[in-house]
């Protein structure tokens, strides 16, 4: 936090007159960056917080895709820096192969979002766009790879990493940035109802594996055009919840947290990780997405992540609505911001914050050290200068030839070991 509080309050230096510095490539990321904070209001520094739903922010037209009036009004109204799921298409969304987003379509519609934003805002700070991705783009005509407990089966970091590196390429080829996977939790309670997404109960194999999809999800560095920001799910000790019912408190204590649900985390951060997403559930009284050991200190101070923490879908309102230990959503927003958590996704908690700082029940030092942690990545990952794709790269690069026997050997691997393992125990 100190090291966000230094490069926050530089002064800043602008290249030219015409200029400003955080639209100048050749200066540094931390000039940059501290000369577009000193710019913006608090409700534009509240608007990179928030995270809404993306499948309604646009409208196709034929052969083209335009921001919907609803995306127009976000913008206006709050300034929004980030969307989830702009691409997804299932029957929650209600988009399917007749009126979603194919990959050239996806393309432009990214594009179009960005346009927008780009155009329509007084300081022109690009989106983040958020994809689903825990075995696979979660969206019309990308590649489809084997559960992550299937993938577990393989016991190969390899084949993981190649998964890796082809849901990187779909995801940035179709404007994606974001890539929410792997998902780290260890699942001890086969009644729990996602096991399916994790890569089973083991944390060193979890850990090894997890560490082997962010390689291949970064490939390498994020300013490269074939890398995402890695989101590792969900922090922490999700999926031991109390009777096996989702968000449920988890009865763990301490030490097993340090010896078996943390290091998977830790191995996935050190391989480049520069995202992780709060949990439902609490530990020891405390939701996990108001948690400022978890997030702060363990998080932050000792394991020096320099990235953003994400919550998951909802889960500030619930600090409110499902444990109880806020007095409203506002005092959810506050202690969900003050406890560590970036971005809210999804929810309407985090648009109470500009009251708080207001009636002085929130530092607006706070807000700042946390929108300097998002806007960082904007810049690291070059989005002021490229914040548009190629729609005809999306038609060539997703599920492509090369991707499908990606995906092809790794099902081969799956059913290989299961083989395997049947002949053993018979």
């Amino acid at each position: 936090m100190v090291i966000v509080q230094m490069v926050c309050t530089l002064g800043f230096t602008q290249s030219s007159p015409s200029l400003p510095a955080y639209k100048d490539p050749s200066l540094s990321i931390d000039i940059r960056l501290s000369d577009l904070l000193s710019r913006m209001t608090l409700e534009e520094k509240v608007g990179q917080l928030l995270c809404p739903l993306g499948w309604e922010m646009y409208e196709i037209h034929g052969s083209e895709v335009h921001p919907s009036e609803k995306f127009k009004q976000l913008i206006k109204e709050r300034n929004v820096g980030m969307l989830w799921a702009t691409y997804r298409a299932d029957p929650w969304t209600k988009k399917t192969i007749a009126n979603g987003l194919n990959p050239e379509l996806a393309a432009k519609a990214g594009n179009a979002l960005q346009k927008y934003v780009m155009e329509n805002t007084r300081l022109g700070i690009p989106m983040f766009l958020a994809e689903e991705a825990p075995h696979g783009h979660m969206a019309i005509g990308a590649t489809v790879f084997p559960t992550g407990i299937g993938m577990a089966a393989t016991w190969s970091p390899e084949l993981v990493k190649e998964v890796g590196q082809v849901i990187a390429k779909e995801i940035r080829s179709q404007g994606g940035h974001i890539s929410y996977g792997p998902v780290l939790d260890l699942t001890r309670d086969p009644r729990w109802s996602r096991v399916e997404e994790t890569f089973g109960e083991d944390p060193v194999l979890s850990g090894t594996l997890g560490a082997a999809m962010v390689d291949g999800l970064i490939n390498g560095n994020i300013s490269r055009k074939n890398s995402t920001i890695a989101t590792l799910k969900h922090f922490l000790a999700y999926a031991v919840p109390e009777g096996g019912q989702n968000g449920n408190q988890a009865l763990v204590g301490m030490r097993e947290l340090h010896e078996n649900f943390l290091p998977p985390f830790k191995k996935a951060i050190d391989a480049g990780a520069l995202s992780v997403m709060t949990s439902y559930n609490s530990i020891d009284g405390i939701p996990c997405t108001a948690n400022s050991y978890l997030l702060n200190q363990l998080l932050r101070n000792e394991w020096k992540f320099r990235g953003f923490v994400v919550s998951d879908l909802y889960s500030i309102e619930g600090i409110y609505e499902s444990h109880y230990t806020a007095s409203s959503i506002e005092d959810a927003a506050i202690q969900a911001v003050s406890a560590g958590v970036d971005v809210d996704l999804g929810g309407e908690a985090y648009t109470n914050i500009y009251r708080a700082v207001k009636e002085k029940r929130l530092s607006e030092a706070i807000i700042d050290e946390v929108v300097c942690r998002v806007l960082r990545l904007k810049f690291e990952m070059g989005l002021f200068e490229n914040p548009y794709v190629d729609p005809q790269i999306a038609i060539e690069r997703v599920r492509n030839a090369n991707h499908i026997a990606n995906a092809r050997r790794m099902a081969q691997a799956v059913s290989y070991t299961h083989l395997r393992a049947h002949e053993t125990v018979l």
